[in-house]
């Protein structure tokens, strides 16, 4: 097995796949577009979803790339051996191209062959779908592993929770996928011991997802006309694997950054427990928070949205810098780090560089203010408060209202010889969790397969809503985000103050002008240089590969986009701007519907 670098492994697998007829695309963005299913981009799979329901990619049928990716809901479990917020995803697809025999082919011999990975092929366990009433036994899968010289016992058949994707909404493409593991030495905690059990001796480093059904809203399975291969390798995971480490800390990947929170702290990675998960959670989410306000849509901390878990990131980051005895701003520092390690890889980190600086101070800042509240707040309780216990609700108070951590409540308690009802706490955040859970429910119900009629209507009006907006405020206006549901728009731009009601008044004619003509939308392939030089407006320009699609509506717009479209600007109704506002520093913010004529 070759002890790689993690810059060599992201290389290495990017080579291999390009030798097999692969196209090499750039990492997306962090930040969805036009997707309301989810905040970040948490697999490779999410910026391609049009191409995977049938649009054609301009790059061809066979891709492969390494996606930068963010996942939070497991952000408690941080600190751990393997948890992170931020890792990179080295990903393979087929688009209707190869199916099982030769994605498993491919994985098999990159896992195995001393040219690749050169991992002992008796350290490698694998799993597939066991079948139920939705879709039968993967025994294909199966049958292909044995016959590249897998050994029977080291195959497992495993339910539709750990052997099959999808859909990512309520409906859309789904199917088995088959899963490779490594056995990592340890003892197996029972006879029955298998990849599924989860106690550590099984550790999966990649996973290969066969799109071959699309799940209806009645709940049927149908099969997929185009079959997909999906596949998903952590660069993280990985290179603890190959670099022998029993964590993703110990590895190359948070060598510098660790070596600089020990310089800052004045301690050592290893000094105990507390502190080794100190370190981990500050390199974590530090990173992680880096590559959010770095990336092309950055983001900045606010109260909602993508900007309330970057905020929770770094506060929480603050949190553990203060138990280390770290200086105030010191994680300006750390981020430094973390820019001159990446800006190779992703040059929008170095490139918005000073940005990430900047807004990891001001936050900071925000947060020292909110502590020395919270001190306040604590003193006024500990003055009205009858007996040694401070109730949950008041606990909950401070942490909800003020932001005061739970961790400084009780050590305030305690350095004042109070006790904090923490069984009310957790009661009291249960029902807040559940409350914004049924929010979230709501929000997120529509899925990532919804690319219908009125979800393309509404793209295109966003194409058209920025040519108005760039017409009537100046063309330093450029698209920041967007979000797509089937029943209105969000559209996030660059501008340095409020829109003034006439001016949106303009810009609402503009559009419906446009939408009036009823003017075919034309899309046309090119390489990226072309397009600029037709007058196409590239929004995120490193994400594109070499050659891109460029949608125009008459002579009104010109865009660089993925899509989908409606086919003519008639069809897309009456457009109407409900609202607008500020999104964070320098970014407005326009809510817009389509209404029937």
């Amino acid at each position: 097995m070759k002890e790689l670098s993690s810059k060599q492994l992201r290389q290495m697998y990017l080579d291999y796949f390009k030798s097999k007829g692969h196209a090499i695309i750039p990492s997306a963005s962090l930040i969805p577009e036009n997707d309301p299913t989810v905040l970040f981009t948490t697999a490779g799979m999410h910026p391609l979803v049009p191409y995977l329901l049938g649009a054609k990619h301009p790059e061809g049928r066979r891709l492969a790339n390494v996606q930068k990716c963010v996942r939070t809901g497991d952000i408690d479990a941080v600190g751990d051996a393997s948890h992170c917020t931020f890792f990179e995803m080295l990903g393979n697809w087929s688009l209707g191209d190869y199916f099982k025999k030769e994605a498993i082919a491919f994985s098999y011999e990159f896992l195995t062959s001393g040219k690749w990975l050169g991992i002992d092929p008796g350290r490698l366990y694998f799993t597939c779908f066991a079948g139920d009433a939705d879709a039968p036994k993967d025994t294909e899968s199966a049958d292909i592993w044995k016959n590249l010289g897998v050994d029977e016992s080291h195959i497992f058949f495993l339910d539709k929770k750990h052997n099959w994707w999808g859909p990512a909404g309520m409906t859309g493409p789904c199917g088995p996928d088959t899963e490779m593991f490594i056995d990592t030495g340890t003892a197996p905690c029972s006879d029955t011991c298998n990849p599924s059990c989860g106690c550590g001796k099984y550790l999966e480093i990649w996973n290969d997802v066969f799109m071959q059904y699309n799940k209806t809203a009645e709940g049927a399975y149908e099969p997929l006309v185009q079959k997909n291969v999906d596949t998903g390798m952590g660069l993280d995971r990985t290179i603890t694997i190959l670099q022998g480490k029993a964590s993703v800390y110990d590895t190359d990947v948070f060598a510098g950054v660790l070596s600089k929170i020990a310089e800052l702290s004045g301690k050592s990675y290893n000094d105990d427990t507390g502190t080794t998960r100190a370190f981990r959670i500050i390199a974590d989410h530090i990173r992680c928070a880096a590559f959010m306000i770095g990336d092309e849509k950055g983001i900045t901390p606010s109260n909602v949205d993508q900007g309330y878990v970057l905020r929770r990131l770094i506060r929480r980051a603050v949190r553990y810098s203060l138990r280390l005895g770290m200086l105030e701003l010191s994680l300006q520092q750390i981020a430094r780090v973390v820019i001159a390690q990446y800006k190779d890889v992703y040059p929008e980190i170095g490139k918005n560089g000073e940005r990430i600086i900047s807004e990891l101070g001001l936050e900071e800042e925000r947060f020292q203010r909110t502590i020395k509240q919270g001190l306040r707040e604590f003193e006024k309780l500990e003055a009205r408060l009858e007996g040694k216990i401070i109730s949950g609700i008041d606990a909950f108070h401070l942490y909800d209202t003020f932001g005061f951590p739970l961790e400084f409540t009780l050590e305030l308690a305690h350095e004042h010889g109070l006790e904090v009802d923490q069984k009310g706490f957790d009661e009291a955040f249960a029902k807040h969790q559940e409350i914004s859970g049924a929010g979230a429910e709501q929000r997120f119900k529509g899925g990532l397969a919804d690319t219908g009629e009125a979800t393309a209507k509404l793209h295109t009006a966003t194409h058209l809503l920025h040519a108005a907006l760039r017409q009537v405020l100046g063309d330093e206006v450029a698209q920041k985000g967007s979000n797509i549901t089937a029943e209105r728009l969000r559209f996030d731009f660059s501008y340095s103050r409020k829109v003034e009601p006439e001016e949106l008044d303009e810009v609402e004619r503009l559009v419906n002008e446009a939408i009036g003509a009823g003017v075919d939308i034309v899309c046309e392939e090119m390489s990226v240089d072309d397009a600029k030089q037709s007058g196409a407006i590239g929004l995120f320009e490193s994400k594109y590969g070499n050659i891109v699609k460029v949608y125009t509506a008459g002579g009104f717009s010109k865009e660089i986009c993925g899509g989908p479209h409606a086919a003519n600007t008639g069809a897309l109704g009456r457009f109407k701007i409900q609202k607008e506002q500020s999104s964070s520093a320098g970014v407005r913010r326009i809510k817009a519907v389509l209404e029937n004529k």
